[in-house]
């Protein structure tokens, strides 16, 4: 049986990649584990924290949303032109597309907001996620 294979994407500084990175890797250790960055930086980080494989950009976000059985990131990876203009409108539409499960962590920044969701500390959502992904791998 092949393993399940999770993509993370995160961009800007991938500080919520990183800890969503981290807490896949020690939480689920049976999983393929993807990161994609928006930015070099975010990869680094997500690479750093745990990933196996680590790629930047535009088309890495779309071959491997292809691939992938799980996504998991912040909100605004299904919205063109969030994380400040570093998703794309061919990033969203890959993530939007895909027949993956998307995990997706209510982040309110850069004035898309999600009503009906409590401000939560970046630790217990993505602990949160993390639980969501073990779900979905039973």
């Amino acid at each position: 049986m092949s393993r399940v294979r999770v993509l993370v994407i995160d961009g800007q500084g991938g500080g919520l990649g990183r800890q969503l990175t981290a807490a896949l890797a020690a939480g689920c250790p049976d999983i393929e584990l993807t990161a994609v960055g928006t930015n070099s930086i975010a990869a680094s980080a997500m690479l750093k924290a745990g990933a196996h494989r680590a790629a930047t950009g535009e088309n890495a976000v779309v071959v491997n949303c292809r691939r992938a059985d799980i996504i998991v990131g912040p909100i605004g990876i299904v919205i063109a032109d969030s994380l400040l203009g570093e998703i794309t409108p061919a990033m969203a539409a890959a993530v939007c597309q895909s027949s993956a499960a998307r995990v997706l962590i209510p982040i309110n920044h850069c004035d898309n907001i999600v009503v009906g969701v409590p401000d939560q500390p970046i630790g217990q959502l993505v602990t949160a996620a993390v639980e969501k992904v073990k779900e979905l791998i039973r």
